[in-house]
């Protein structure tokens, strides 16, 4: 199954973020990918948080929704629309967070028919304070529930099923485990890694889950400088069970593809079940 991983450098004007988007997917498309990736907050990347307020959308309706019904539609392709802020009940669980709006961010799964199949709200809420750079995502977003795979009938005879993450859910391994048990393929992992993070820690966290999941794993991500001035690691990447680095594309946008080889998995899975030997 050939799949393409996604890089951008989205910024604050969410249309041009989408015809990027699309010019993007068509790349994908044209490269013969069966399934493509788009990066978290693909749709915007404002110069606030709270921007992501603005555009946000009921599940199920929405101009962002559309633009990625219809892109899968046109270009034949399974599309995950990295993430994009979809509407939060008023009645969420309390949290540590001052009160406040919030919305979940989610990634969407369309297929070729254009239907939306799966979604995924990011579990995990990055904060992160050195000094100098400050992040906190639970003063705006919802922490998802529920880890979601869906599975897809590739041309290549096999059915595959993918589990999905987002960014910073890639830190907590027994998500990846939960996946593995479930038994997921491939995993999926849109994200927008700061570049203070990404330079010690993103291609190593994607190779040990890629390694201990004996699991393919897909990275798209954002990679530049952004409209607030942000930086994002980018080095969207694609890895093999063996935690080899198949493809990568250090920064700006591009699109990243490889062939997931289904015998290649079950040699990993064969030559050393891991996955068989697990205790707890």
């Amino acid at each position: 199954m050939k799949v393409a991983a996604i890089q951008m450098a989205s910024g604050a004007d969410l249309s041009a973020n989408l015809a990027e988007a699309k010019a993007l997917l068509q790349m994908a498309a044209q490269a013969g990918a069966e399934l493509a990736v788009l990066p978290e907050y693909f749709c915007l990347m404002g110069q606030r948080d709270a921007d992501k307020l603005a555009i946000q959308e009921p599940f199920g309706q929405g101009p962002i929704q559309q633009f990625l019904s219809d892109s899968a539609r046109e270009l034949g392709l399974w599309l995950v629309g990295g993430t994009l802020p979809v509407s939060a009940p008023p009645e969420l669980p309390a949290t540590t967070a001052p009160p406040g709006p919030r919305v979940f961010n989610s990634s969407l799964v369309y297929a070729p028919s254009g239907a939306c199949l799966a979604r995924y709200d990011k579990m995990h809420l990055f904060r992160f304070d050195n000094g100098v750079e400050r992040y906190d995502e639970s003063l705006v977003l919802a922490a998802g529930q529920h880890p979601t795979t869906f599975d897809l009938a590739s041309a290549d005879g096999h059915t595959w099923r993918i589990g999905l993450s987002v960014c910073y859910d890639l830190r907590f391994p027994e998500l990846y485990r939960h996946y593995a048990q479930a038994g997921a393929h491939l995993m999926l992992v849109p994200a927008a890694f700061t570049y203070t993070t990404g330079q010690d820690h993103w291609e190593l966290l994607l190779r040990a889950r890629a390694i201990e999941n004996l699991s393919f794993v897909v990275a798209a991500a954002q990679g530049g400088l952004h409209d607030n001035l942000r930086r994002t690691w980018g080095h969207a990447m694609l890895v093999d069970p063996w935690g080899k680095v198949l493809a990568e594309q250090a920064q700006g946008p591009g699109v990243v593809t490889t062939e997931l080889s289904w015998d290649l998995m079950q040699q990993c899975r064969s030559r050393l079940p891991a996955l068989e030997h697990r205790l707890l």
